[in-house]
């Protein structure tokens, strides 16, 4: 017989049946193991969108690379992973190792992502050696640094202070100038920018090139040369070709450089100036008698 129920007191409710879990529960629980790489693999893929929105402003190529760095660095290098092994420099024959070294900036055990190639070549480039520079950075670890020097061209000489120059004039060294074998001497106020003209003209000279120990620019106008022997060819303004050409023919039909000149003046085309060297000053007599007699 069913019980009475006393006024205040509910009833307890019936235990409810357990519910099975759904399909989609079913299925997602069979494969959330695989979906955790999905998951790290669409995490770094807004890291790459967000970084992307901060790049907006560059050229295709940069933003790719900007990208690139700024999403995988952090997590590669948390990884212990893409560490540089190798740093390859060639073509450096002059630049000295120490200054190569603070240019590029990176060395083995560094992060491959951290390092700039960009920056690297920028900062090589500002070295008076480089000329030009390629930099780049392989996944492997290999830093790749491939350079091309000004050639040293001539020694400057100018108010007292010497360096070596390339044949546009920019100075590459100021020190160790017989370290580069023998090298033209060039003279004067913007005889470095000027020089490498009349120096191929005298190339085609040869005998004018062995008998030249300097061109001298004079005025930042026109040149002379200094020969060995001490005499000074002046030059046409200009007009150096020319005159070269004619002082290359006195010479092989009247051996006009094997006197002793002290100017040869060609400065005019149709005129030839010749003004010997000085003769010695003589000792006095009595200097010269006392010479005998110790003699």
């Amino acid at each position: 017989m069913p019980r009475k129920l006393t006024a205040g007191v509910r009833a307890r409710p019936a235990p409810k049946e357990p519910q099975r879990p759904s399909a989609l529960r079913l299925w997602l629980r069979r494969r959330k193991p695989m979906l955790r790489p999905a998951a790290k693999a669409a995490a770094l893929l807004g890291l790459f969108g967000v970084a992307a929105m901060g790049v907006a402003s560059l050229d295709p190529a940069s933003k790719l690379s900007a990208i690139f760095d700024s999403a995988s660095s952090g997590a590669a290098a948390r990884a212990g992973a893409l560490l540089v092994t190798e740093v390859r420099i060639e073509g450096a024959r002059n630049t000295a190792p120490a200054m190569l070294r603070e240019a590029i900036g990176v060395r083995a055990g560094d992060p491959v992502l951290a390092f700039a190639p960009q920056t690297a070549k920028e900062r090589l480039e500002s070295i008076a050696w480089i000329e030009s520079a390629e930099v780049q950075r392989h996944l492997s670890g290999l830093v790749l640094v491939r350079l091309r020097e000004r050639a040293p061209f001539a020694i400057w000489q100018n108010n007292g202070r010497f360096a070596i120059i390339d044949r546009e004039g920019r100075t590459v060294a100021t020190d160790r100038l017989d370290a580069f074998g023998p090298l033209p001497l060039v003279v004067g106020a913007g005889a470095e920018k000027t020089a490498a003209p009349l120096y191929d003209l005298l190339k085609r000279a040869p005998d004018l090139l062995a008998r030249t120990q300097a061109l001298v620019r004079i005025g930042e106008r026109r040149w002379n040369l200094r020969l060995h022997s001490g005499t000074d060819v002046m030059l046409p303004e200009g007009h150096e070709d020319a005159a070269l050409q004619r002082l290359a023919e006195l010479q092989r039909q009247n051996q006009i450089l094997d006197r002793p000149l002290q100017v040869v003046d060609l400065r005019l085309p149709d005129r030839l100036v010749l003004r010997g060297a000085s003769a010695p000053e003589q000792p006095p007599a009595a200097a010269r008698a006392r010479t005998g007699r110790s003699g």
